[in-house]
């Protein structure tokens, strides 16, 4: 399974930022896909995730100002809408995706929330 990011970029506190990943290869049978991110210096977040049935986890940190959502034929697009973005929202952003079991990541992209 290979993930395609796209979609980051530098924008001002108050903003909002879609970003957008698709998988390809392998994809039939992948059940949950998502997004983390990892700010300098820090561990890798879960920012929110969705299962094949658009099951949604989030963290208190995404609540109310993320929506993931998932779209394509076999399900294999994922989107973050992020609103109301903050500074602390600054990081590298990695789409996720698990089948049979193992999980893929996406190269990363950047998101800058400036103050």
């Amino acid at each position: 399974v290979q993930l395609q990011a796209s979609g980051g970029g530098l924008v001002q506190a108050g903003g909002s930022l879609k970003l957008s990943c698709t998988a390809s290869g392998s994809i039939f049978s992948i059940n949950v896909m998502g997004w983390y991110r990892q700010a300098p210096g820090k561990e890798r977040d879960l920012v929110a995730v969705i299962n094949s049935v658009g099951s949604t986890t989030y963290p208190d940190s995404s609540k109310g100002r993320f929506t993931v959502s998932r779209d394509g034929p076999t399900k294999n697009t994922v989107y973050l809408q992020m609103t109301s973005l903050r500074p602390e929202d600054t990081a590298v952003y990695y789409c996720w995706a698990r089948e049979y079991g193992m999980d893929f990541w996406g190269k990363g992209t950047q998101v800058t929330v400036s103050s």
